[in-house]
């Protein structure tokens, strides 16, 4: 049975948290402040804390944030998960920086409750063997979408052994086409919730007017195009796993609603005034700097801490070359099958010059590669020849001859007419618009409705 410290002044909490905690199997030891706290955790073995950050108005959360500092100084595994009330996110947020797991708002959901509770105990106990080799990682989970045995890899994949029994939630980062989306489908399939839904979504590609309805759904006539009712994708991953790819791209109002729906696991359809609950694991990814957006006020705090309980960093592929004799095989294969090239085979000399070659679409862009090759090539041998032949650089030196003439104007004109003319420039393509702009689509469409360009 663990063992756990409740922290908090208030008797009515306290007693509340004793009950919910003991019916659901924990055994919970109540005390009132941050002395009696310090007396209990040195006397005792717990196998979490559970503790308010506000003992006095007079001391706004000094007490709290004093107390945690002593117990992660005294054992740094020490799991802590904090209370607070909704107003005083701030305070949790400068707790998650001195090293509590999570943070839960006032009044809290009790299912949520102990799920966080659970999570935060898990990842403590979970012990697995480390420098394992592929082999014995494949004899335990399956990772058969993903192709590797870079020493890097190898820790990315160990530490989804450990997390996935878990409902923590994971942030990914990586360049783009390092694979993002396959670690989160393989941190799914080896969870307990592989039998249950695995929801993508793009958030670049949704834009904040419909942030709501795409998320959470709406019902007939909630808004004028609302024709028929819409189930949201939260509802959709309801038991399952809900990817957010590309969440840096969302804008600080669709981050506030998010926020909402993770921190309490609950959202109203919009057009009704009825409350859902989810039961939901989320999974985020970006390629991105989160952190030097927090420092640009681009990105909310406290979201950061609510997605990233833990994070994989994703190498790059010029730092994991070893693997690309294994991902040419791998996608040769494919191709065999694909366009019925028994003897398709690729030459060492082809290998070697993609092994120091710069990929900086990483994966992606050597699939590509490998399948534009075996398209035009009438060789059942590739040789390097043929590679350098279909080999497309990303050119960084972008063609200006499409700017407007920018004349006296104002920085928001320019930004206008620059918007106006890459949208006739590129027909309307809104993926090409972007990427001439140096903007992600969710970028170009606030601008598009903050400056009311039409398409």
């Amino acid at each position: 049975m663990n063992k756990i410290l409740i922290v908090d002044d208030d008797f009515a909490v306290r007693k509340s948290l004793e009950f919910l905690l003991k019916n659901n199997g924990f055994k919970p030891i109540l005390v009132s402040n941050p002395q009696e706290a310090i007396f209990k955790f040195e006397n005792n073995n717990f196998d979490l804390i559970v503790m308010d950050m506000n003992f006095s108005l007079e001391t706004s959360g000094k007490e709290g944030l004093e107390l945690l500092k002593k117990i992660k100084l005294s054992k740094p595994e020490m799991p802590v998960v904090l209370i607070t009330a909704w107003g005083s996110i701030s305070l949790a947020v400068e707790g998650m920086r001195l090293g509590a797991v999570d943070f839960i708002t006032k009044p809290w959901n009790n299912d949520n409750f102990i799920r966080s509770i659970q999570t935060a105990i898990s990842l403590s106990n979970v012990n697995l063997q480390q420098n394992q080799s592929r082999k014995q990682l494949d004899q335990k989970f399956d990772y058969s979408n993903i192709i590797g045995k870079d020493s890097k890899m190898l820790k990315i994949l160990e530490t989804i052994g450990r997390i996935c029994k878990t409902d923590a939630s994971v942030l990914i980062v990586g360049e783009s086409g390092t694979g993002k989306e396959l670690i989160a489908e393989a941190i799914h399939k080896n969870s307990i919730k592989r039998n249950q839904p695995f929801v993508k979504v793009n958030l670049g590609g949704i834009s904040s007017t419909l942030f709501e309805s795409e998320m959470f759904g709406h019902k007939r006539g909630a808004f004028t195009d609302a024709r028929n009712d819409r189930v949201g994708r939260f509802e959709m991953a309801d038991k399952g796993t809900i990817f957010l790819d590309e969440i840096a791209e969302l804008d600080m109002s669709s981050q506030v609603k998010l926020l909402r729906v993770l921190q309490d696991r609950s959202f109203e359809v919009l057009g009704s005034s009825r409350t859902k609950n989810v039961d939901v694991r989320v999974i985020s990814a970006t390629n991105r700097h989160l952190d030097t957006m927090i420092e640009n006020n681009e990105f909310r705090e406290d979201l950061f801490y609510r997605i990233n309980l833990i994070t994989l960093n994703i190498p790059p592929l010029r730092e994991r070359k070893e693997d690309i004799p294994l991902l040419l095989e791998y996608f040769i294969s494919n191709l065999r099958r694909k366009y019925k090239l028994d003897n398709l085979e690729i030459d060492k000399s082809a290998i070697d010059w993609l092994k120091n070659l710069s990929l900086p679409g990483n994966i992606r862009e050597l699939k590509n590669l490998v399948e534009r090759v075996v398209l035009v090539s009438t060789k059942n041998k590739l040789d390097a020849d043929d590679f350098i032949s279909q080999f497309q650089p990303v050119k960084r030196n972008k063609d200006k001859s499409n700017l407007p003439d920018i004349g006296e104007m104002s920085l928001e004109e320019i930004e206008k007419k620059m918007i106006i003319k890459a949208l006739k420039f590129h027909d309307k393509n809104i993926s090409k618009v972007a990427k001439s702009l140096g903007l992600s689509r969710a970028a170009l469409y606030r601008r598009m409705e903050k400056f009311k360009i039409s398409m």
